[in-house]
């Protein structure tokens, strides 16, 4: 449940990335409110996209254009005359309210009551449609489903473990698997060649503290993603937010790298064999091999992120501070004629 848990996290962080990535051209046009509360008054008019990052966002006028954003809270009471995408910790459409597009909402609780004419992509712990709700195109949707008697969706309705709808590349999704083994064993050969000894000390870390490694992971993995959250909420941090996320995701996937060459080290320890290479070979055979069964290559392939990562951090955050009580320990230079240090 804990992993669940944390995956659906970065999901609404990714979620939020993508809607502030794909509206970059855009931005400077579309209208951008910030802050603690956001509040849309019912009388109120925004003839333009909204993009909002608050604490709570509550829309009870009509906005003539897309809503994109995330908030601890966001309440649609209104309508909105176009797609609705956002990440929360609650999203609710509220009876009466209109989202005249489409809604793609990742949460922890997801509430319709209102009306969404488009197809709604939700993910959450709890999803709720209540008798008043009425999607008018197709329902996907992860989590715990509670759909009342009177609920309507005119389309299909199709549970996914993705959060936001399932991806499907039918028969080509072999192809597609072994093109992301081949691409991540050549950031792994790289890793190898260029930084061999870190790539060793990671292994290590996650060999010899293997529950350390793994909690402090899921810390990086929860903890990150809401840090860039925070910065989103202002303008100031959006291109922090931004930046911040593409670089967390590069070191997401360092860390694959790096959990996979553990597990290989760890397995080719039973046979004495101690050869980075044949490690980071066998670790990624195996995950790709237990990717192939149900739920247990979902969760083989996260716990290995877990331990990469958090071997990772754990990693730098000591080196950091080797070289900080390095710098501490170091006597001042002194002068040979005044006896005084010198800068």
């Amino acid at each position: 449940m804990i992993g669940r848990r944390a995956i659906r996290s970065v999901l609404v962080v990714l979620l939020v990335a993508v809607v502030v990535l794909g509206g970059m051209p855009g931005l400077a046009a579309a209208e951008t409110r910030s802050g603690g509360s956001v509040v849309v008054g019912e009388n109120e008019v925004v003839n333009d996209d909204l993009q909002v990052f608050a604490g709570s966002v509550v829309i009870r006028g009509t906005i003539n254009g897309d809503v994109e954003g995330a908030a601890g809270t966001v309440r649609i009471e209104g309508t909105v005359n176009g797609d609705v995408n956002v990440g929360a910790g609650t999203v609710e459409l509220a009876e009466g309210a209109v989202v005249d597009g489409s809604l793609n909402a990742g949460a922890g609780d997801v509430v319709i009551a209102g009306t969404v004419r488009g197809d709604a992509n939700v993910g959450g712990d709890t999803v709720r449609l209540l008798d008043t709700a009425v999607v008018g195109g197709d329902l996907s949707y992860d989590g715990e489903l509670v759909r009342a008697d009177g609920a309507v969706v005119a389309g299909t309705v199709t549970a996914t473990d993705g959060g936001v709808g399932p991806v499907d590349f039918g028969p080509l999704a072999p192809v597609f698997a072994f093109y992301g083994l081949l691409a991540s064993l050549l950031l792994g050969a790289v890793l190898l060649l260029v930084f061999p000894r870190t790539a060793d000390r990671v292994s290590a870390t996650a060999l010899a503290e293997p529950f350390r490694s793994g909690g402090t992971g899921l810390l990086t993995l929860v903890g990150i993603p809401l840090v860039l959250v925070l910065f989103a909420v202002t303008i100031i941090g959006i291109p922090i937010t931004i930046v911040g996320a593409l670089l967390f995701a590069v070191v997401a996937w360092v860390a694959t790298v790096y959990g996979r060459l553990a597990l290989g080290n760890w397995l080719l320890g039973f046979a004495d064999v101690r050869n980075r290479w044949a490690g980071l070979l066998v670790g990624f055979l195996v995950v790709f091999a237990v990717g192939y069964v149900p739920v247990l290559g979902g969760v083989v392939d996260f716990l290995v992120l877990l331990l990469g990562l958090g071997a990772l951090a754990l990693v730098v955050y000591r080196a950091y501070r080797g070289r900080s009580d390095e710098r501490a320990s170091e006597p001042p230079v002194v002068d040979d004629d005044t006896g005084r240090p010198t800068v």
